[in-house]
């Protein structure tokens, strides 16, 4: 099974973007996709495909519940199926209390004499819904932020991609995300790979060629550049779809840096693949 987070702590990288464009490519070469939105902004996974989902219901059942020991009902029903098959389980307003719920929970099983770990909560879901029976690539999309839920995501997955800005403050994120990758694995004693980094808005100038330069020597694959895209992006979240069904549905013309950009996409989908062992069993040689 294939699984990871796209992460920068950078915003305004297309994170998101490149999550939904990812969960698309994974379907459409066959496989079976369960996405999961653990980002509390409203410009998330869950406004991207846009499912009949009032994320601030109380009443409803969502994943805070079940990771927090009080589902309200089959994981599995979580799961609302989006575009091009892919499940999506989306985000919720409890999110933002997920912390304060988890720190309870640990204060409650510590005073039983219980162990709990606060980052292992999401992890302990997956495995009790054996997600990895029915599903061919799980991603978790998450705030860039530091804490209990970008943790438990990682812990979950134990992967990342990381679109990466081609310019000095990108690199900032690199660094910062060795450090809190390091030390993540320190604090939960989880190893946690790099699938691949993925420089994104690239325009070719000189300083972003010598950035370029140094990313690609560096230990982290780049499979794809992903040039300015700018209008194709806003578009997508316009429309609320991802940017195939937008240049398939909405363009009025082809445009064929928009057609290149997609093709990056699916190689960028196929490499992941490619970690996991995973043949796409819908692309043909």
């Amino acid at each position: 099974m294939l699984t990871y987070t796209p992460v920068s702590e950078a915003g305004g990288v297309g994170k998101t973007t490149s999550a939904a464009t990812l969960a698309v490519e994974h379907a459409r070469a066959g496989h079976d996709v369960l996405a999961i939105d653990m980002d509390t902004q409203n410009g998330s996974l869950t406004y991207f495909f846009g499912p009949e989902y009032d994320r601030g219901d109380s009443s409803l059942d969502n994943l805070v519940r079940h990771m927090a020991g009080r589902p309200g009902g089959d994981f599995h029903d979580l799961a609302h199926t989006v575009e091009h098959g892919v499940d999506l389980i989306p985000s919720h307003n409890m999110l933002e209390d997920l912390p304060e719920f988890l720190l309870n929970e640990k204060e409650q099983a510590e005073r039983l004499g219980d162990s709990y770990s606060m980052y292992h909560q999401l992890h302990r879901v997956l495995k009790e819904a054996n997600v990895s029976d029915h599903y061919d690539v799980l991603i978790v999309d998450t705030a860039g932020k530091a804490g209990p839920v970008l943790y438990n995501a990682l812990v979950a997955v134990r992967n990342v991609v990381i679109p990466f800005e081609a310019t000095a403050k990108g690199q900032e994120s690199i660094s910062g995300l060795d450090d809190l990758v390091n030390g993540l694995e320190r604090e939960v004693d989880v190893g946690v790979g790099v699938l691949a980094v993925v420089p994104v808005g690239y325009s070719g100038t000189n300083d972003q060629k010598e950035i370029l330069d140094e990313l690609q020597s560096s230990p982290y694959p780049v499979p794809v550049v992903i040039g300015e895209r700018r209008s194709l992006m806003e578009g997508c979240w316009k429309q609320q779809c991802s940017p195939q069904m937008y240049v398939d549905k909405h363009r009025t013309r082809e445009r064929t840096h928009e057609l290149d950009t997609l093709d990056q996409f699916d190689d960028l989908a196929r490499h992941l693949e490619a970690q996991a062992d995973l043949d796409a069993p819908e692309v043909t040689a």
